[in-house]
């Protein structure tokens, strides 16, 4: 029997291993790890491995593992990581599972950039186990950039953390997710390209097309192609084709530096132009189930934080009932201790007459008072007894309730098995047919900005920018920051640079990119 091949899966938040055998395929090791996590929105994701050369590339689900040109190390090295990211987070990413892997995928890129400015390119030798123990909240880049200082930052910091109380922290993942998104750079892939001129430039690769940049300048693309406008993409060694739907426009032709970079730009084409379609068209039976699901489960988070709001309530109205009737008690045997004193006062003294017969009325008075306290503390403490006891089921019916409703789950999950199996079957046909066969889509829906959503955030992160901007040091921007700022200066963001870039025939634009 061959010998078991180990492999090594690393996600963003955990490490896989597994024996495979020197026959399974790409698809057996990817379901493997996806049941694994209990993934079903697949169709982001890829393993990711370095060749024998150094260079990432993407495990083929078609081909063997063992058959791929994987760096030979023993366990076999994977990482576990999205391939191809949505329009909209918002509305695309369903299971709290997928929202959890691209908001850690997206968090650590980001702190990766932080880690680049403050400590410049990795070095094994000065860059020690430990190196990042203490947390940095931002990038020193961006510390010596402003006149301010850590305690300053940490009390705008904590402004907008006490602005998100009660998020759930599945939603507080789907916000961050929300902003990167609108970030320029955000799931970009970037390759080295050249026109006929042979002038140095940037393909960038997304989920809404193919954008082309000047060689200093990856936040601005200059000229633009949505999926939409494209028909096929091929390759023959360095040289790139893309056929335009437009049949009185040229092809778009440009140059790679190296064959296994170009195999990568096409898969890449290849999957966000399927994903691009697939957006816009109805959901399929498996997806509609899944976002059924995501509802449920979503409702019955928020009724279980809604209870336990309710039981914290309730325990802190009955322990400050509880320390009132303390005080009470308290008052009570003081009360009695000073009738207990008076008596023996009044014992000790002896005398007779009209002022004893009063000494005496009055302190009958009081203990009659003391007693009656002493009755209703009792019965306060016989309340609070039955508010336990009554807490106490309450508590056992909502557990009754959680474990009723986890077995339904339960029951959904497995019927949603069985549709995922069906759905899947019709997924790998359509990923067989090639994209010169695919219609032409509809125009692309507009996408807006999240920000623009909520206008008193918007008003918050005008002041804030505003207050940052007068502590700037504007002798300690980067590159990128003096980009970013004529941008903004401009009016130019994401949206509206991609709106501007694909105005015009398709053949316009592709005479500009050759004048590059």
């Amino acid at each position: 029997m061959p010998k078991p091949v180990n492999v090594r899966v690393t996600t963003v938040d955990a490490e896989l291993e597994f024996a495979v055998q020197p026959s399974t395929t790409g698809k057996q090791l990817f379901d493997q790890v996806v049941k694994t996590i209990g993934l079903r929105e697949v169709w982001y994701f890829g393993l990711q491995y370095a060749d024998t050369k150094g260079y990432l590339t993407w495990l083929k689900l078609d081909k063997k593992v063992s058959s791929q040109d994987v760096k030979k190390e023993n366990p076999l090295q994977f990482k576990f990581r999205a391939k191809f990211f949505p329009e909209d987070v918002s509305e695309e990413l369903i299971q709290d599972v997928t929202q959890k892997l691209f908001f850690l995928q997206t968090a650590v890129l980001l702190a990766s950039y932080a880690v680049q400015a403050k400590f410049g390119d990795f070095s094994r030798d000065v860059h020690r186990a430990g190196y990042l123990t203490s947390d940095r909240l931002l990038p020193q880049r961006v510390l010596e950039q402003h006149n301010l200082s850590r305690e300053q930052w940490e009390e705008r910091i904590q402004v907008w953390h006490e602005e998100h109380s009660g998020m759930l922290k599945e939603d507080a993942m789907l916000e961050y997710l929300k902003i990167a998104q609108d970030l320029e750079m955000y799931g970009v892939n970037y390759f080295d390209i050249k026109n006929k001129k042979g002038s140095e430039l940037w393909l960038g690769v997304d989920a809404l097309g193919l954008n082309v940049y000047e060689k200093e300048d990856k936040l601005t693309p200059k000229i633009g192609f949505p999926w939409s406008e494209i028909r096929n993409i091929s390759f023959n060694d360095k040289k790139f084709v893309i056929k335009p739907i437009d049949k009185k426009a040229p092809d778009f032709l440009f140059y790679a530096p190296r064959l296994r970079i170009n195999k990568r730009v096409l898969q890449l084409c290849m999957g966000n132009h399927e994903l691009y379609m697939r957006r816009r068209k109805p959901d399929t039976i498996e997806v509609q189930q899944m976002k059924a699901q995501a509802r449920d489960e979503k409702q019955q988070k928020q009724l279980e934080r809604a209870q336990l709001e309710n039981e914290k309530k309730k325990r802190e109205a009955m322990e400050k009932e509880k320390e009132q009737m303390e005080r009470e008690k308290q008052e009570l045997m003081m009360r009695l201790y000073q009738f207990e004193e008076k008596t023996k006062k009044a014992e000790k003294g002896g005398s007779a007459g009209a002022g004893a017969e009063e000494d005496a009325l009055r302190l009958e008075a009081d203990r009659q008072a003391a007693l009656l306290a002493k009755e209703e503390l009792k019965r306060q403490a016989e309340d609070q007894q039955n508010s336990q006891e009554q807490l106490a089921a309450e508590l056992a019916e909502h557990t009754a309730r959680i474990t009723l409703l986890e077995e339904a789950k339960r029951r959904k999950e497995e019927e949603a098995d069985t549709w995922q199996h069906r759905a899947q079957e019709a997924q790998e046909d359509l990923m067989k047919m090639k994209m010169m066969m695919m219609t032409v889509p509809p125009p692309p829906r507009p996408v807006f900005e999240h920000a623009e959503k909520n206008q008193r955030v918007q008003q918050q992160l005008l002041a804030l920018s505003s207050e940052l901007a007068q502590a700037r040091d504007e002798s300690k921007k980067t590159a990128n920051d003096l980009l970013h700022t004529e941008n903004v200066r401009a009016g130019r963001d994401k949206y509206r640079t991609l709106r501007q870039i694909r105005q015009g025939n398709t053949k316009q634009r592709i005479d500009e990119f050759e004048s590059m």
